[in-house]
Order: C-alpha cells, then structure tokens, then sequence
C-alpha cells in the first residue's frame, strides 16, 4: 500500500485520482463490516464492485451486489455498504460534485460510535 492509504474500523481506502471536477477511490470492507449509513451534501457516488459480496442500502431501497454491479447514490441520499461475504469487499468510488473533503460526510448510523445525532 503507498502513502494513500487511510485505514478505518472496517477496511481501508485508496484514493486513486484526486481532481477539481472527480475523486476516484478503491475501498476494501473486511468481512463481516459495514460504513456508515452516511448522506454528502456536496457530491454524488458511483460504486463499482470489483470483488466481493455486498449488501448495500440506499434511502429505503436495499440490494445484494456482486462484482460487475454498480450503483448510483444522489445528494443527500441516505447510503452504506456491507460486507456479507467471507473475503474482502472490493469497490471503486467515483465522486463529482463541489466538494470531496471527507468532512462532507453526515453519519445517520456507526458501528464504530462516528454517528451525529438528529432529529429528522
């Protein structure tokens, strides 16, 4: 892994292209692990999965994906993503928008205690 790398409670990332107009990552979620049930207010996501089994959720929509899928999350759409299989979750994170800081993110849930209290 180079200098990239950022390491979480559930896997880890690597940002693969950082421009003005997109940022590209590879996310790996270990067995058994899931993100956030997270919204950005300043992008859209497409995920691609390349390796792996993954449940994922968006709004009140939720589906089992497979490698060659793909999804698309909206503005403020409620998403996350888990691991329901028995090896590494492989995906590639497209993001556009105005903004892709890692503080643009709002988490709804955490199995890791990073959830922001709401009231809506």
């Amino acid at each position: 892994m180079d200098t990239n790398d950022s390491h979480r409670p559930w896997g880890f990332y690597e940002n693969l292209s950082d421009a003005d107009n997109h940022k590209v990552k590879r996310i790996t979620v270990y067995p058994g692990k899931r993100l956030s049930l997270q919204s950005h207010d300043r992008r859209s996501e497409h995920w691609y999965i390349v390796y792996g089994e993954a449940l994922f959720t968006c709004n009140e929509r939720h589906m089992r994906l497979k490698p060659g899928q793909a999804v698309d999350i909206g503005l403020r759409d409620r998403h996350r993503i888990e691991n329901i299989g028995t090896n590494n979750l492989v995906f590639i994170e497209i993001q556009t928008g105005a903004y892709f800081g890692e503080d643009d993110i709002t988490r709804y849930a955490d199995d890791y205690g990073r959830a922001v209290e709401t009231h809506d």
